[in-house]
C-alpha cells in the first residue's frame, strides 16, 4: 500500500510546487524566491498528507466492509450446522427419531415445529435442542398428537 502511495504524493507535491512557483513569477510582494518555495513546499506537503490520509480511510472502510460481511456469512454458516446439529441430536431420540420436526434456526435461536407423541416427548424435544453446542434459546412449537 504505501508504495502505490509514494509515487501519487511525489506527482501531488510535485504538481503543487510547480502550481505555487508559476503564480508566485508574476506577483510583486515582498517574499524571496527562497521563502516563497518554502511556502510551496509546505502546501504541497499538507496536499500529499490529505491525500494520504484519504487513502488509509478509504482502506479502513474497505477493511471494515469486508469483516461485516464475513460475520454476517459466518453467523449464517452457524446456524446450519446448529440447524443440523439439532436434527441429528432429535434422530438419536427413539421417539422422536421417527417424527417429521421441522428444525429453524436464525441467530442461534432454536424452532422446534411439528409434532410429538406426548408432553414428555416434546419437553424432551426442548431438552435435546438446548444441549446442542451454538443454541442460545429454544422456542418449542411441537404439537402432542391426541
Amino acid at each position: 500500500m504505501n508504495t502505490s502511495r509514494r509515487p501519487l504524493a511525489a506527482t501531488v507535491i510535485a504538481a503543487a510546487v510547480a502550481a505555487l512557483a508559476l503564480s508566485a513569477c508574476g506577483r510583486n510582494d515582498d517574499q524571496t524566491a527562497g521563502e516563497r518555495v518554502d511556502s510551496a513546499t509546505t502546501a504541497a506537503g499538507n496536499a500529499a498528507e490529505r491525500t494520504g490520509n484519504a487513502v488509509e480511510n478509504a482502506a479502513e472502510r474497505t477493511g471494515d466492509a469486508i469483516g461485516n460481511a464475513t460475520d454476517r456469512a459466518g453467523a449464517a454458516i452457524d446456524d446450519a450446522t446448529v440447524t443440523a446439529r439439532v436434527n441429528a441430536e432429535l434422530a438419536k431420540d427413539p421417539d422422536l427419531s421417527a417424527l417429521r420436526i421441522d428444525v429453524d434456526t436464525d441467530a442461534g435461536k432454536v424452532v422446534l415445529k411439528g409434532s410429538a407423541p406426548d408432553a414428555a416427548a416434546r419437553e424432551r424435544a426442548t431438552q435435546i435442542a438446548a444441549r446442542v453446542d451454538g443454541v442460545k434459546g429454544v422456542d418449542n412449537r411441537l404439537e402432542v398428537k391426541s
